[in-house]
This record gives C-alpha cells, sequence and structure tokens, in this order.
C-alpha cells in the first residue's frame, strides 16, 4: 500500500504540473488573442488601452471554461507519454499494478477539477462575461457576441397601462434592455388582437417600451409609420434582465431560481436548463478526457506509432468536443431534452474509453 500511495502520489504530481502548464499556456494565448481584436476594434472607436485589457481579462474566465477540458486530456497524454517514454510504467506494471491503477490517479484529478470548475469556477466566469458584456456595449455602443448582437431570438409577454402585449425580437442585448427587429402585438381588454407595430428597435425605459423607427398596423386602415412608439409596460429593468439573460451570464447557483423565473413568465426555459446540465456534466466530461489520453498513451515506445496514436487522441479529442456541441444545439432547439444532450456525450466517451482500456489491457 505505501508502494501504491507513493506511485500515486508521484502521478497526480506530473498531471497536476502538466495541467497547470498546458491551461496556463492556454489562458496567455488567448488573452493575447482577444487583446489583439479589441485592439482591432478600438481602432475604429475612441476606446482607450485600460479598457481594452479590462474586455480581455473580462472575458477570459469564460473562454478559458471552454478550452478546459482540452487542457485535460493533453496534460493527461503528456504524463502518460512522458513515463511510458521513461520506463516508468512498465516499471509500475512489472511490479503488479494494472492500467487503472496508474491512471486512477489522473481521473480522480480530473474529477475534482470538473467539481471545482462547475462550483468555483463557472460563478466567477459568468459574473465577468455579464461585466464583459456590458463594458463591451458600453464601450463600443452594442454588443457584439460570437454569433452576433445578442445571437438570440426572444419571446416577451407582459402587462402595462395599454393593456397586455407579446414582443418578438430578433436579437437583444445583454441584460434584455435594447432589442433588435421588434414586432409588438398589442391586445384589447377583453383579449382580442388590436394593433401590431414592426419596429427596428426597442429600448426599456420607466414604465414604457420605446419602439423606434416602425409601422403601426391597425385592423381596416394602412400602415402608419412612426419614428417613435411608446408602450407601457409594468416590468423593471430589473425583471427583464432576470427574464432575457444570457445563461452564460448566470452562475451555476442562480440557474435553478433562473429556470423558474422563466417558467413562471412563460418563456422557454430550455438554454437555462442545457447550461445546468451540462455544468453537471462537466466533472465526467474530464474524466473521459483522461480515459481518452490514455489509449493513445500507454503504448510502449518501442511498438511504434507512437505518433499516429497521438494523433488519434487529438482527433478523439475534437470529435467529442463537436459531438458534444451538435448535441447541445439539438437540446437547444427541442429535438432533444436537456438532459440527454448534456449527458449522453461524455457518458458515450467515457464507456468508449473504458472498453478500449479494458480490451488494451485484457486482451
Amino acid at each position: 500500500m505505501i508502494f501504491d500511495k507513493t506511485i500515486a502520489t508521484y502521478l497526480s504530481k506530473r498531471f497536476v504540473l502538466n495541467m497547470v502548464g498546458v491551461f496556463g499556456t492556454c489562458i496567455a494565448l488567448i488573452f493575447l488573442v482577444d487583446t489583439v481584436e479589441n485592439l482591432r476594434r478600438a481602432g475604429n472607436h475612441d476606446v482607450g488601452l485600460g479598457t481594452v485589457l479590462l474586455l480581455s481579462l473580462y472575458r477570459l474566465p469564460s473562454l478559458t471554461e471552454l478550452v478546459l477540458p482540452f487542457s485535460v486530456l493533453f496534460a493527461a497524454m503528456m504524463t502518460f507519454l512522458m513515463l511510458t517514454k521513461s520506463l516508468e510504467l512498465v516499471v509500475a506494471r512489472s511490479v503488479g499494478l494494472s492500467v487503472w491503477q496508474f491512471s486512477a490517479p489522473a481521473v480522480l484529478i480530473a474529477l475534482v477539477v470538473g467539481i471545482g470548475a462547475t462550483t468555483l469556477y463557472n460563478p466567477l466566469a459568468a459574473n465577468f462575461k455579464a461585466r464583459h458584456e456590458a463594458l463591451f456595449e458600453e464601450a463600443f455602443g452594442s454588443y457584439s457576441g460570437p454569433f452576433g448582437w445578442g445571437g438570440r431570438s426572444i419571446w416577451l409577454r407582459q402587462d402595462g397601462l395599454d393593456g397586455q402585449s407579446v414582443l418578438h425580437a430578433k436579437s437583444a442585448s445583454p441584460n434584455g434592455w435594447k432589442l433588435r427587429n421588434v414586432s409588438a402585438v398589442i391586445f384589447n381588454e377583453g383579449g382580442g388582437f388590436r394593433e401590431r407595430f414592426e419596429a427596428k428597435s426597442a429600448t426599456l425605459e420607466d414604465g414604457r417600451w420605446r419602439l423606434n423607427n416602425g409601422w403601426l398596423i391597425q385592423s381596416g386602415m394602412a400602415p402608419q409609420y412612426h419614428k417613435s412608439y411608446l408602450l407601457s409596460t409594468y416590468l423593471t429593468k430589473t425583471q427583464v434582465a432576470e427574464r432575457l439573460a444570457s445563461a452564460e451570464t448566470i452562475s451555476f447557483w442562480d440557474l435553478p431560481g433562473q429556470i423558474d423565473i422563466a417558467k413562471k413568465a412563460g418563456l422557454s426555459a430550455i438554454q437555462y436548463q442545457l447550461q445546468y446540465q451540462t455544468l453537471l456534466a462537466r466533472p465526467l466530461l474530464l474524466c473521459a478526457m483522461v480515459l481518452i489520453a490514455a489509449t493513445v498513451s500507454l503504448r510502449v515506445f518501442r511498438f511504434g506509432n507512437i505518433g499516429t496514436m497521438i494523433l488519434g487522441g487529438v482527433v478523439a479529442g475534437f470529435v467529442l468536443y463537436v459531438v458534444s456541441k451538435l448535441v447541445g444545439d439539438l437540446g437547444a432547439a427541442g429535438a432533444v431534452t436537456p438532459i440527454a444532450a448534456a449527458w449522453t456525450p461524455p457518458l458515450v466517451a467515457l464507456l468508449l474509453g473504458t472498453t478500449v482500456l479494458l480490451y488494451q489491457e485484457d486482451g
């Protein structure tokens, strides 16, 4: 047992050091690239270097969350390859240690890192992402996410002095206070259709929405153009932000409450449910990455084809990431449940990795 503990401690230290090195390198590269991109944007705006650096810093945690699984994969591959090349794992096998015993420390560390990333790192990343989006909008006049301004279609049912209404927008600012390509359907006291307003944008003010540059459509009348149209609402800015907040800007601990708020407001809670289940499944995903690394890194160097096996590990990790995104998109579209979308890829990867290791170990 003493020898086993020694081996486990040694393997754990090597794996942790490699993971810190890989993850640190990713942090530095992401910060550099994002800073250069922000400097390019700042060339057309009156934005100082301090704001540019702050934008990159605020965005850094959310971006590094995306590369964490690859950091674990590469760190595990480096650890196993180094130990294999130096014949340390050959010696470990000669004294009766199985592949499960010397891969267990890395799997356990990946599990702990995954739990910490979900419960501690994600709240920090969500908070900083919200700050980044607010500062970006303040500095450049609008928020441009990875898939465009706001990047999401929204529906909002509300009540006000003018009666009940439903707003649909093609995109929204991070806090939901500004909408683009808005269609507002307004109902009378009996719940029947009264009028519709098609606007290019809308801004939430105190007790009202200001719909800009649009057409008012009423039954039996020709459409009328209005530069500005006011629609009353009982919603406050805080309530709108809670209803329309992006899932990536909400902490893991706040997601269950946000899901309840969305359901009570009559809105789709799929994006919040999917984000919550994805965060819950993250520890399992990191464990799967370690097993994938083990399947391609434990071959003795004198057997050859090491380069091919390393490339296979990288490709396997990339395929797992792509499949996770595709299944996630299906979940966001409602084609599969959020639980299935979040848990299926890491579970399948974990089972495949275990199967391959069993085959390699026992034939």
